[in-house]
């Protein structure tokens, strides 16, 4: 039965059943928000460490891993661009190898198709030389420069001086990597409410200082529709909307999310041969986090780009797509032109590595937020769940 709901989880039959689930039981340990990767992996992480315990995962749309986790480039990163020492660097490197361990367990296709990082000018070569040293440092797998003919003996139509040659790099689907953290979750009795947004979190009235005994399940959670779950603790992965979570919850504002959209294009498939792998250009430091580069899709088609242009609203996967709240936030709040920005601090300056934080008070020390989990958070993502798990049990002494 977990299989199926994982599998058909928009489906009739499972929001049935769902919503029977619901009037059964509506409390629970810890309620993660958000069933995008990182919240399915961290709540599978968390079922599995603690058993005994209960967990739900609660998500505003009808399917799982409905936006950023399912519009993705697909690509498992190796850890080469991210500074030593850092959480990104630290959980791509973790992240990557447990994601092809857990995809070769479960039966999951992906290609460990590599990727060249291509330098096409001189004064490119030291950058990609530095990229080099750096991917060293991050202890990445199988690294190596090669030249020119060794460039065009792996891409056939690729030209350039010099290449990073990068082989452990490789594509997924991360939404069948998701549903599958689901079902794993599931069959660990683990519980997924859809179609649940939060809208309001708060301390339930009996559990106010005043009372002796208090409640076992203090905090309230409730859904736009008027739905209410109990829980003793909340761990929010929200993505585009963890400000948002964050203030409701009473918790700091910043960093602020503004949404800037990717569009890519579609190599013709009588042209698809004339990629192998991942090509990627060498980083741009006045744009670190653009480059137009070939990704190789696991159905045989190739994406090219992406660009990155100011999105008017957090979900907005299409070029008219507008919410008037998200277009206010995004114009009237600081931040760098020309930067594909996941998150924003209160000077306006691009926050580039994972932030997690909780609040005070009484709800406020009940929630961890992962308010910050930038690309490469697909590739990190069972990475991540470890981290949060050992988050969860030290703040929240499970």
């Amino acid at each position: 039965m977990a299989a199926l709901l994982g599998r058909r989880c928009c489906g009739a039959a499972a929001v049935a059943l769902w919503r029977a689930q619901r009037r059964q039981r509506s409390t629970f340990d810890v309620a993660v928000v958000g069933a995008g990767i990182v919240g399915l992996a961290a709540a599978r992480q968390l079922v599995l460490r603690h058993p005994a315990l209960g967990f739900a995962v609660l998500e505003k749309e009808r399917q799982l891993a409905h936006h950023q986790s399912g519009h993705n480039s697909g690509v498992i990163h190796s850890g080469i661009y991210y500074t030593p020492g850092s959480l990104k660097a630290k959980l791509c490197v973790q992240g990557a190898a447990l994601c092809y361990e857990y995809c070769d367990r479960k039966g999951i296709p992906y290609k460990q198709c590599g990727k060249l990082i291509v330098a096409v000018e001189q004064d490119e070569i030291p950058r990609l030389k530095a990229l080099y040293e750096r991917g060293l440092q991050n202890n990445v797998r199988g690294l190596k420069l090669i030249g020119a003919k060794e460039i065009q003996a792996k891409e056939p139509f690729c030209r350039g001086l010099m290449a990073l040659d990068s082989p452990y790099t490789g594509i997924v689907d991360y939404r069948q990597v998701a549903q599958s953290y689901a079902e794993d979750f599931q069959e660990a009795g683990g519980t997924i409410l859809t179609d649940f947004e939060v809208t309001d979190m708060e301390m339930a009235k009996e559990s106010s200082s005043g009372s002796e005994d208090g409640l076992q399940y203090p905090v309230v959670v409730r859904s736009s529709k008027g739905e209410e779950i109990y829980c003793r603790h909340i761990v929010t992965c929200a993505g585009l909307y963890s400000d948002r979570l964050s203030e409701i919850s009473g918790c700091s504002p910043e960093p602020r999310i503004v949404p800037f959209r990717g569009d890519y294009l579609v190599l013709k498939p009588e042209k698809c041969y004339m990629v192998k792998g991942n090509i990627y250009p060498v980083p741009n430091p006045r744009f670190p986090f653009l480059g137009f580069h070939f990704t190789p899709r696991m159905d045989g088609s190739v994406w090219l780009g992406p660009n990155a242009v100011l999105a008017f609203k957090r979900e907005g996967y299409k070029l008219f797509d507008f919410s008037a709240t998200d277009f206010l936030d995004a114009v009237l709040y600081r931040g760098p032109s020309g930067v594909r920005a996941q998150a924003l601090d209160s000077d306006g300056n691009l926050v580039d590595d994972f932030v997690f934080d909780g609040g005070t008070g009484d709800l406020g020390s009940r929630i961890l937020h992962v308010r910050n989990a930038p690309s490469p958070a697909a590739t990190s993502s069972l990475a991540i769940a470890e981290m949060i798990a050992d988050e969860v049990k030290q703040r929240f002494e499970l």
